[in-house]
C-alpha cells in the first residue's frame, strides 16, 4: 500500500477543531491513513495485554515473536492450533507490518515484557513496499536496530529468515512484488548478521521452499502465508532456535 500525498489533504479538514461536543467523522477510506498518522507502529494494539503481563514466574522461560501477518496469524488457534501450549511463550504479531514499525514498538511489545529471548521475524512486507519503497540497507538497519536493542537489554535474540512465495491460481501474485532474488539476497544477510552478533539464526526458509526456489504450494492458500502444514514445520524449528538461543 502506497500513499499520495494527496490522500492526507482531507486530513487537514479533520484537523479543523470541531463544534464543542461534536463527534469527528472519518471516512471509511481514511481510516487506515489517520491511523497510521496517529499511530505508525500499532502501539495501541498490544498496549493493553502489555499492561496485563505479570512478572515471569521463576524459572519461566518467557520468549517474546515479533513480527508481522505470519506471527500474528498464529493466534489463530481455530486454524492453527494454540500458540505453543504450555509455554511462556508471547505473540506480538502485527498483520502487515513492515520493519521500521516494529522498531518503533519494540521496546513496549518486547523489552519491557523483560523476556529470556525474542524472535525476531520481519521484513517480507518491506520488499512488497506495503507502506512504499523501501532499500534492502533499510530493513537490514531495522533488523539490526533490534537485535541490538535486545543484546543491550540481555535478551537472547532468534533472527528468523524471510520466508519464501509463490504465486497461487486464482490469487494475487506474489512474487512480483516479493522477488525470490530479493528475499535470497536480505536472507543471506540475516544469516551473516545473526552469526557475526552471537544471535540464532532460525532458518524457516529452507524447509518452506520448493526445488524451484518458491514456497511449497501445499503449504499456503495465498502464496505468502503458510496453512497449519506450515507451521507445523516451522514452529518446531522455532522451538529449536530458542533452546539454542537460551543456552548461550
Amino acid at each position: 500500500m502506497r500513499f499520495s500525498l494527496v490522500l492526507f489533504m482531507p486530513l487537514l479538514a479533520l484537523a479543523q477543531t470541531p463544534a464543542p461536543n461534536a463527534p469527528v467523522v472519518i471516512p471509511p477510506p481514511l481510516r487506515q491513513v489517520v491511523t497510521l498518522v496517529n499511530d505508525y507502529g500499532n502501539l495501541h494494539r498490544y498496549a493493553a495485554e502489555n499492561a496485563a503481563v505479570q512478572p515471569a514466574a521463576p524459572g519461566a522461560q518467557r520468549v517474546v515473536f515479533m513480527g508481522d501477518s505470519i506471527t500474528d496469524n498464529m493466534h489463530n488457534a481455530q486454524r492453527f492450533g494454540p500458540f505453543f501450549p504450555g509455554k511462556a511463550y508471547l505473540n506480538r504479531g502485527i498483520g502487515g507490518q513492515t520493519t521500521a514499525q516494529m522498531v518503533l514498538r519494540f521496546y513496549p511489545d518486547v523489552i519491557a515484557l523483560q523476556p529470556k529471548a525474542v524472535v525476531i521475524f520481519g521484513g517480507t512486507n518491506d520488499i512488497a513496499g506495503n507502506l512504499g519503497p523501501v532499500s534492502l540497507e533499510s530493513i537490514e538497519d531495522n533488523l539490526a536496530a533490534m537485535e541490538t536493542m535486545a543484546r543491550g537489554a540481555g535478551i537472547k535474540v532468534i533472527m528468523a529468515s524471510v520466508m519464501p512465495v509463490c504465486d497461487m491460481p486464482n490469487r494475487p501474485p506474489m512474487t512480483i512484488g516479493r522477488p525470490p532474488a530479493t528475499i535470497l539476497q536480505l536472507n543471506q544477510w540475516i544469516r551473516s548478521y545473526a552469526e557475526a552478533h552471537n544471535a540464532v539464526y532460525l532458518d524457516y526458509f529452507s524447509v518452506t521452499v520448493d526445488d524451484k526456489g518458491l514456497l511449497k504450494s501445499d503449504m499456503t492458500e495465498d502464496g505468502l502465508h503458510p496453512t497449519a502444514k506450515g507451521y507445523e514445520v516451522m514452529n518446531p524449528l522455532a522451538e529449536k532456535a530458542i533452546a539454542q538461543a537460551l543456552a548461550k
